[in-house]
């Protein structure tokens, strides 16, 4: 079984019947859908990527990329080289586990939750925590502007279930998930983009839990060296495959390539095995379902 582990339902740029229509185009049986954080940034000009990705990579350099990535506004908006995108405090998780209801052989659902959005973080898991297509709740510190300890209280109802906790981290205190982990050792922790933004430093401190998992998505983020980097280092039973659709490379019909991720990973693991555990069976392991 082949499950992307991290897609935003973003129907301004991807309609639901377009998602499954190139889920069955690619081969895809299942898809893990968030709500959405922010309003549509356009992909930036490649050769700005290359410095991004570059600079995240090469630790003497990663300085540019921190100044280029991490900038606020006093509202909390993200303000990038391309323009000032409003984030969302709340992502919307109704209209998620709407769709995952209705497609319930194709979709499931993270809970997003958020520490600082003005909702109780419990309260708002514990809403959905009882829907069959329930997996675990997404977290973005960097963009909430939050450090990931305030997370404890909805990692310790996660605990009790048995199901994980999705992080983007970011810079900083917004990325000292160390914290949550000193309290909750036993947390499921999996971290978004292949360990966002350190990537090499991170896989140093995560190689040795058993129980944190990275996913290999977007495109903006990972290149093909980074991601086989990550999985020569951490092994592979560590690494998930994960889109981050519909933000990323398009496709010849103006929409979200949604093959790409999936034909780097075929193309960097040729062996089978491997592919079947990065494409599936790491995360059926992993969330249990």
């Amino acid at each position: 079984m082949i499950i992307d582990c991290h897609y935003h339902l973003e129907r301004r740029l991807m309609t639901d019947n377009e998602l499954l229509i190139k889920m069955d185009e690619c081969e895809v049986d299942k898809v893990a859908l968030m709500g959405v954080l922010n309003e549509p940034i356009p992909k930036p000009p490649e050769f700005l990527l290359n410095i991004f990705r570059y600079s995240w990579s090469h630790i003497p350099f990663r300085f540019i990329a921190k100044l280029l990535s991490n900038n606020f506004t006093s509202d909390g908006d993200i303000k990038l080289p391309t323009g000032v995108f409003p984030i969302h405090p709340n992502p919307n998780n109704e209209a998620i586990f709407e769709v995952v209801s209705k497609n319930p052989d194709r979709f499931i659902g993270w809970v997003f939750v958020n520490p600082r959005g003005g909702k109780d973080q419990v309260k708002v898991l514990k809403k959905w925590i009882n829907h069959p297509g329930f997996i675990g709740v997404k977290t973005h510190p960097f963009w909430h502007r939050y450090n990931p300890i305030e997370l404890l209280p909805v990692a310790e109802q996660l605990i009790q279930i048995g199901k994980p906790l999705l992080m983007h981290a970011g810079w900083g205190p917004h990325g000292d998930y160390d914290a949550l982990l000193r309290k909750l050792p036993d947390l499921k922790l999996l971290l978004a983009h292949a360990g966002f933004p350190l990537y090499s430093k991170t896989w140093e401190k995560i190689k040795h839990f058993k129980n944190v998992y990275i996913d290999l998505s977007q495109t903006s983020y990972l290149n093909d060296r980074m991601t086989k980097e990550a999985v020569d280092y951490l092994g592979v039973e560590k690494c998930l495959f994960g889109t981050d659709g519909p933000y990323g490379v398009h496709g010849d019909d103006g929409l979200f390539d949604y093959s790409f991720i999936k034909r780097r990973i075929e193309r960097i693991f040729p062996d089978k095995k491997i592919q079947q555990k990065i494409l599936g069976e790491n995360f059926l392991e992993f969330v249990q379902i």
